[in-house]
């Protein structure tokens, strides 16, 4: 199976966790989780940036429908895209920090790449 992990998860919860994840990215700026889970959302906040880039009737929706929060969308068209407007992709940064305590799982940071 190519394409995407199924992180444990069933299909809804899934989509519901990564919606969360990217939300959540996108209002904070960063956000800790495991790297499984990182390298899913990286894959979708790249493509809302990129959405966010177009700035357009039907990207906005499509970014609406998306992301739970409507200020943070309207944080990812007027604040966020601007800034990687002359950038071709690669907004997002994964950075690894180690075991976590309780289960030994492998947490990072995903964060939205400073200019």
């Amino acid at each position: 199976m190519a394409g995407y992990r199924k992180l444990g998860k069933t299909a809804d919860q899934r989509r519901a966790l990564l919606r969360g994840l990217v939300t959540d990215t996108l209002k904070y700026g960063k956000i800790e989780t495991t790297v499984y889970r990182a390298k899913e959302t990286k894959r979708l906040v790249d493509k809302m940036i990129t959405l966010g880039k177009k700035n357009d009737l039907a990207a906005k929706r499509r970014a609406l429908s998306y992301i739970y929060d409507e200020a943070t969308v309207y944080k990812l068209f007027d604040e966020i895209a601007p800034k990687y407007e002359n950038r071709k992709g690669g907004y997002t940064r994964l950075v690894r920090l180690g075991t976590r305590r309780g289960d030994g799982a492998e947490t990072a940071i995903l964060e939205l790449v400073e200019e």
